[in-house]
């Protein structure tokens, strides 16, 4: 197909990878998934000439395998998360998702490719913006995080892969481009009308909601919309079901 991407996906058997997935191939974009196992993958994804699975562990390739795998990609989706359970969210690795970002990114510098390549991450919205532009959020709950942060390690890393892109890649990269995608409380549900701000629409005291299938969809939206992408490049979207985004204003 002329003009065809192609998107290096990892963290696609998630349940908001999934979704992820499924909208790219139905938008006609080609997938290379790294999967730690292909049995937690959607229906119909198996087989598909659109898809190339690898199955291994992000932490067991290579530089030189990373950089195979990243070569011809137009983007790269991170849906990489911890799992929710006590040995997920305690045990090792802690620092997932800032490995993970690193890692991605140091292998598209290595490649130099002609056009910057998209790094979309998804996050989430206890992850702050620097320079205190996240102005809805007060002192009691800005401590709160600090804390958190400190007690449980997923919160650090999303918070720590999010400043790598921001401090260490930034605005400029000539071969990295990044957004921070972070939603509300996620919830099961099909696409909908959704909002996306620069800044938040809520606290964690009364928190707004947003379908993973919307995630996934304004994901593939950075994606496949130039428009998009140059709104929101650079940049730590809150993604928020309309619904819910009423009920707050």
């Amino acid at each position: 197909m002329p003009g065809q991407q192609t998107v290096l996906l990892v963290g696609g058997t998630g349940r908001t990878g999934r979704r992820v997935l499924e909208q790219l191939v139905s938008r006609g974009v080609a997938v290379r998934a790294i999967v730690r196992s292909t049995r937690g993958l959607p229906e119909g994804i198996t087989g598909n000439p659109g898809v190339a699975l690898i199955e291994a562990s992000l932490p067991s390739l290579s530089d030189l395998d990373l950089q195979g795998h990243l070569r011809g990609c137009d983007a790269v989706i991170s849906c990489l998360g911890h799992t929710l359970s006590l040995k997920g969210v305690l045990g090792p690795p802690r620092d997932l998702v800032t490995r993970a970002a690193t890692r991605l990114c140091r292998a598209v510098e290595a490649l130099r490719p002609a056009s910057p390549t998209k790094f979309i991450l998804m996050s989430s919205v206890s992850v702050h913006r620097p320079g205190g532009l996240d102005t809805r959020r007060g002192a009691f709950e800005k401590a709160l995080l600090w804390m958190l942060r400190g007690m449980l390690p997923p919160a650090q890393d999303n918070q720590q892969a999010a400043d790598f892109l921001q401090e260490r890649i930034g605005p400029n990269h000539p071969f990295v481009q990044w957004a921070v995608v972070r939603p509300d409380t996620l919830r099961e549900g099909e696409v909908s009308e959704y909002a996306v701000h620069e800044g938040l629409v809520s606290s964690l005291f009364a928190p707004g909601q947003t379908t993973m299938a919307n995630v996934a969809h304004f994901m593939c939206e950075l994606v496949t919309s130039p428009k998009t992408w140059a709104t929101w490049r650079g940049k730590a979207p809150v993604v928020v079901d309309a619904a819910a985004a009423r009920a707050v204003d």
